[in-house]
């Protein structure tokens, strides 16, 4: 059940970033997208967001978001399954929008009305590429504390090598900040990577609800679209902008290395306690057998979801239910989505799967490090 209610309601973005990775997001929103065996990257930010007593949460979604809505349903393992609040999925078109919102201001715009019939003293915003384990209502009690007008959730990151480019084309940004203390002093929007530890925001926001509305009412009139950059940045020296800094396992998933990268550092068991292993994740329930491990197998340093037949040979990879991998076939730093068959004999190496992919018997799959080979959803090698 969900802990007590924390006065705020949340807003979780789901298409952003999808221009940074479009060979997984294709068919899918950026939120829909499979990590870590049985989970998708919205079940994280949607979990955090029902552990922290939110039990209000809309999600702005504006293209792909089939695959999405079937993995959600009506929101019955976060239990938001219900009468008031719960899971409400907003898509393109549902008030008065002539096209396809073209960023936060345009699609916040949209449910103006929406949010003024709300309670909810606070709002949480989101963005749904980062994978953490956020502790929302300690954010909140922060923002409260501090008197804040925006509170932005931020981690003291390694050097991001950020494809700014590709974000701009999408008509997104990616910021990191200056502080003095917990005090907000500047922006940086779509730096240069540098060679220190930079202050990069995970796209986590609380403000209160009624600054909200008038905020964005006023962006509008103004023909403005980038969320961070034409209402935070413009408004440091005016209004109290604090920074909250987050220390837990974090995943930023900005490109296809870095969702190869990501799933490949939850193998170790350091990096999948400290997810895991502090408030709850849920997700789609697919009611599977256990994997099965079969006479003559070799399996070392896998993760590997329920459902999964294991007949070969598997190492240092990520297996999503229902994958098989056949008699004498070899597996090795891979990433294998559901099921997948690796057919008898063959061999896939530094390779990333889609959904209903075949590799077919005795053929032989490789990628590197630096650049894994991706299968598309349902083909067949």
């Amino acid at each position: 059940m969900i802990s007590s209610n924390s006065d705020a309601l949340g807003i979780i973005f789901t298409n952003t970033y999808d221009s940074t990775i479009p060979e997984l997001t294709a068919r899918r929103s950026m939120a829909s997208l499979p990590f870590a065996a049985r989970y998708r990257l919205i079940d994280f930010v949607l979990s955090g967001m029902v552990n922290g007593g939110i039990d209000n949460v809309s999600l702005m979604v504006r293209e792909n978001y089939l695959s999405l809505l079937d993995h959600l349903g009506t929101g019955k393992e976060w239990d938001l399954s219900r009468k008031n609040g719960g899971l409400n999925i907003i898509p393109p078109f549902a008030n008065r929008a002539t096209s396809i919102y073209s960023g936060r201001v345009d699609a916040i715009n949209n449910i103006l009305n929406f949010l003024k019939g709300q309670k909810e003293k606070y709002v949480v915003i989101s963005d749904s590429n980062v994978v953490s384990n956020v502790d929302f209502k300690d954010v909140i009690k922060f923002h409260i504390e501090k008197e804040a007008d925006i509170t932005i959730v931020y981690r003291k990151d390694k050097v991001l090598n950020v494809d700014t480019q590709s974000i701009m084309d999408n008509n997104e940004n990616y910021f990191t900040i200056d502080l003095d203390g917990t005090r907000v002093t500047g922006m940086n929007i779509n730096p240069e990577p540098k060679r220190a530890a930079q202050n990069a925001s995970i796209n986590i926001y609380v403000m209160d609800r009624q600054m909200l509305i008038d905020e964005v009412t006023k962006a509008y009139r103004n023909g403005f679209t980038h969320f961070e950059r034409d209402i935070f940045a413009n408004n440091i020296e005016d209004y109290n902008i604090q920074a909250y800094e987050y220390k837990g396992y974090e995943a930023r998933i900005m490109s296809i290395k870095d969702y190869f990268d990501e799933s490949m550092r939850l193998i170790d068991e350091k990096n999948l306690d400290e997810l895991f292993g502090h408030a709850p994740m849920r997700t789609k329930v697919r009611d599977d057998a256990p994997t099965r491990y079969l006479k003559g197998c070799r399996v070392d340093n896998v993760m590997a979801a329920d459902g999964c037949v294991i007949e070969g040979e598997v190492e240092n990879s990520v297996l999503f239910r229902g994958v098989r991998v056949g008699k004498g076939a070899k597996v090795k730093n891979s990433i294998l989505m559901q099921d997948t068959e690796v057919k008898p004999g063959a061999e896939v190496s530094y390779v990333i799967t889609d959904k209903d992919v075949t590799i077919g018997a005795n053929k032989q799959l490789a990628g590197t490090d630096s650049f894994p080979v991706f299968v598309a959803k349902g083909k067949t090698v």
